[in-house]
């Protein structure tokens, strides 16, 4: 006799004949399918007929050890303060002693059974009966053999059919229990008479046990410094410093001012600082652009216009900067006033300036490059590739200024010119020659 604690599956009755009493080779089938979900591991394919089943993969399920029920040790598990070791009844429990399964046995059994969770199947050898009509006589409990194959006799039923099943629980197990037996009604026996009893166990409770663990704190204080966000502007301004509310003309000096919102505190040692500003016709970024300042503060505009320079001011917290009036090249072609975004990457940084944090004006006349507070040597990156390593814990922030507007004409009409090159005398402006 052989028994094996079932497995927790969802399974339909493939067999079409499970009630009925016609023998056909669908039973070793039935059979090998429903042994291989008993072995752990089993990856073949399953017949057709078996393909709608919701089947476990027992290669993801965990290894548990068995402990008996009658020995609850879940207290030991409650969370409690303090530390203290682990009790010896549990050690088995979380830290198993690997066992060697026994090996089985390749010959073959002449009664086998499979326990599932709504079935018993039970089949015996037919070379142990010298009669072929031996199935006849044979019963598992009241329930006669209902499939046979040139090998064996099977019982395949359900726990609901009506074959005697005698049902124990107790702790730890749901035991189902029945008796196979052959006992014939000729006048001649041929075959040893037998009762042979079988039962499947099923576990009845699963626990999980977890062991608790309570880290020991290191007494002490830890101060950290709550940094708020803190709102940064980019204004446009004319050259007194007051909000821009007019067109700037072409040429003239277009000032901005990068700083903290009204009421935003800051620290006596920070600095504003401008690590890029980009020009675009759109509030989107990434539209074809113009930079005037790059590579972490260097205003590279002004190798091009003496005019393109930082701004010296009362407060390092605001940072000024001027450029002059002009347009964007995709711009010229169309007339009238010519709108436009200056976005600059903006950091609050401490003192004094490094490579990644400065304010280099470029000098024309000695052509190098000045810090507007500090040493010029952090400005001798610029003309290559200046490293952020040194920005320390300063936090950049992309800002976007209001959109600011250039007229691409003066009020002074543009005047033509004569054959010989001189302005014709019935030319008139707004303005007398004598102003210019």
């Amino acid at each position: 006799m052989s028994f094996c604690l079932a497995r927790i599956l969802v399974i339909g009755c493939a067999l079409a004949s499970c009630k009925g009493q016609e023998f056909n080779k669908n039973a070793e089938i039935e059979w090998d399918n429903m042994s291989k979900l008993t072995r752990k591991g089993s990856s073949e394919p399953l017949p057709k007929a078996f393909k709608s089943h919701v089947l476990p993969d027992f290669r993801m399920l965990p290894d548990f050890v068995v402990a008996s029920s009658a020995i609850d040790q879940k207290d030991h598990f409650k969370p409690e303060t303090g530390v203290r070791p682990l009790p010896n009844s549990v050690m088995p429990l979380l830290f198993p002693t690997s066992t060697v399964p026994p090996t089985e046995s390749t010959q073959p059994k002449v009664l086998e059974m499979l326990c599932h969770i709504d079935r018993i199947y039970v089949r015996i050898r037919r070379d142990v009966f010298k009669t072929s009509d031996a199935y006849k006589y044979l019963k598992l409990g009241s329930c006669a053999v209902n499939q046979a194959t040139p090998t064996h006799y099977y019982f395949l039923y359900l726990l609901t059919s009506d074959c005697d099943f005698i049902k124990e629980s107790n702790v730890d197990h749901l035991t189902i229990k029945n008796v196979v037996h052959y006992l014939p009604t000729t006048p001649v026996v041929r075959d040893l008479l037998f009762d042979v009893p079988v039962q499947c166990n099923y576990q009845r409770l699963l626990h999980s046990y977890k062991v608790g663990l309570r880290p020991k704190l290191l007494r002490g204080t830890l101060f950290k410094s709550l940094r708020r966000k803190r709102p940064i502007l980019l204004v446009p301004q004319d050259e007194l410093g007051n909000v821009m509310t007019r067109p700037y003309v072409m040429g003239e000096g277009v000032f901005f001012a990068a700083k903290l919102a009204d009421g935003t505190p800051a620290a006596a040692d920070e600095r504003i600082y401008i690590n890029k500003c980009f020009i675009t016709s759109s509030i989107v970024p990434s539209s074809p652009k113009y930079t005037i300042i790059d590579n972490y503060g260097c205003m590279v505009d002004g190798k091009k216009s003496v005019e393109s320079k930082f701004l010296t001011g009362s407060s390092k917290m605001i940072q000024k900067f001027t450029i002059n009036a002009f347009i964007l090249t995709e711009l010229a072609s169309t007339s009238g006033t010519k709108q436009l975004y200056m976005h600059c990457d903006v950091s609050v940084g401490a003192q004094p300036p490094n490579d990644g944090l400065k304010a280099c004006n470029y000098n024309q006349g000695t052509q190098m490059w000045d810090e507007l507070y500090g040493d010029d040597t952090v400005c001798s990156c610029c003309d290559s590739t200046c490293s952020p390593l040194l920005r320390s814990r300063a936090k950049s922030k992309m800002v976007t200024s209001q959109p600011w507007k250039v007229d691409f004409e003066d009020d002074l009409t543009i005047k033509p010119l004569d054959a010989n090159f001189g302005f014709k005398e019935d030319i008139t402006t707004e303005k007398g020659w004598d102003d210019y």
